[in-house]
């Protein structure tokens, strides 16, 4: 018996080894990659140049998905970046999706990625207002699933309008309405992405609410590291600052420093709780090459950034005047047993530690009451309470100021016997 066991646990293993994989998702805006303008000219933004930073910062990420914002329209191009800084050093098996340009654009969206992992089903366009925003349909590969039996995740790329004035703002969010009008129609359940260089300056603004706040529940978007705020030029908020990364211009990159969260990747609902068989990976998001340190000046400039090495930092700061995000997706190939016991709803509390108050989110597969308790480590209720729980995603906001500092329990169970339970840290 005991040998069948240690058996059977090894085979459980191996094939959960087997169905499991994390792809690294990347966002970048390229600044006028392979375009020029009168500001933006061979000499200060030459292409041969930004390809050997950009080869430097895509080896470090290896990214599985990348897309890009402000890339020229011409395919040869958009190819040339594909064969010298991805299919590079015995590398060949990053592809790219095609060109689309419904707006005429003179600077377009693109997608590379890893076709041992992902293939493109299909790409259309959302809308063309201003510049296009396009969705590409990619699907898990693997041999060793059944044909269809696989993982689908949409990416909605976007580049907002850019500026500061209100008739900017409001076609930024007539951009976002028709992409969401979109995504409704055709995507409402599914894995989806929505990113690209939003060029919002706050949470308020009603590009980023429309977004985050969408009439219809099911098809809001959530940010994963859930940084609300005025991002615009607030040293709060210096840790996710995306611009720019120069201090000053060289007559083609943004100066200022980094002072402004224009970049983002946002999540459905279905990828922060994993129920179409992909899901955010929990802290995985992040401005590559941002260390909180460099509020209004350079991502190079001293003190050492401590994110990233010296020269790492200085390509960052002379490819682009936009800092890279990425985040990271588990792909389960199969159902994943262990994770649904050991975590039915899926559940995070952010912020933790608490201070004063807390959001918990949770995903219930339908409707029904949802019991609540917090507990001491010695298993005393300190308080517990009932709600009515939606079919989907839950938020519930709560607060704590007279807890003392200390270590609790936060335990969720629902009407038909699950339990998970979380830590919860008060400092």
């Amino acid at each position: 018996m005991k040998r069948f066991f240690t058996f059977a646990f090894f085979f459980l293993l191996v094939l959960a080894t087997k169905a499991d994989d994390t792809i690294t998702v990347m966002h970048y805006n390229l600044l006028y990659y392979g375009v020029n303008t009168s500001f933006c000219t061979n000499v200060n933004n030459n292409i041969d140049v930004k390809n050997e930073q950009l080869k430097l910062i895509l080896d470090e990420i290896k990214p599985a998905i990348f897309t890009v914002n402000e890339m020229s329209g011409i395919e040869d191009i958009q190819f040339g970046l594909m064969e010298n800084t991805l299919n590079v050093d015995g590398t060949d098996y990053y592809q790219k999706a095609s060109l689309s340009n419904q707006s005429g654009s003179g600077i377009v969206n693109m997608l590379y990625y890893d076709s041992r992992k992902l293939r493109l089903k299909a790409q259309h366009t959302a809308q063309s207002y201003i510049r296009d925003i396009d969705v590409y349909e990619l699907y898990y590969y693997s041999n060793d699933l059944e044909q269809g039996d696989t993982s689908f995740v949409i990416c909605a790329v976007a580049h907002l309008k850019a500026g500061n004035n209100a008739a900017d703002a409001a076609k930024r969010t007539t951009m976002v309405e028709n992409a969401m009008s979109f995504l409704e129609e055709n995507y409402a359940d599914e894995n989806v992405l929505f990113m690209g260089d939003f060029n919002v300056y706050s949470g308020s603004e009603d590009a980023y609410q429309t977004l985050t706040n969408y009439s219809n529940v099911n098809i809001r978007f959530i940010d994963p590291i859930d940084a609300l705020g005025a991002w615009n030029n607030n040293g709060s908020f210096a840790g996710v600052h995306t611009q720019s990364t120069n201090s000053s211009s060289n007559g083609c990159a943004s100066s200022g420093g980094m002072d402004d969260r224009f970049d983002f990747i946002l999540i459905s609902d279905e990828l922060r709780f994993g129920v179409q068989s992909m899901r955010y990976v929990d802290d995985s998001y992040k401005a590559f090459g941002q260390d909180g340190l460099h509020f209004n000046s350079s991502i190079n400039a001293p003190p050492a950034n401590a994110a990233v090495s010296a020269a790492m930092a200085d390509a960052l700061q002379q490819m682009s005047d936009h800092l890279p995000v990425v985040l990271q997706l588990h792909v389960n190939k199969t159902l994943d047993l262990f994770e649904q016991q050991r975590k039915p709803f899926l559940a995070s509390l952010n912020p933790n530690p608490v201070m004063n108050g807390s959001t918990l989110s949770f995903y219930q597969g339908k409707s029904g009451k949802m019991s609540i308790r917090l507990l001491s480590l010695q298993a005393k209720v300190i308080h517990e309470f009932q709600l009515n729980a939606q079919a989907g995603n839950n938020k519930l906001k709560f607060e704590i100021p007279n807890l003392p500092s200390g270590i609790y329990l936060l335990q969720l169970s629902s009407e038909n016997g699950q339990s998970e339970t979380l830590k919860l840290v008060k400092p």
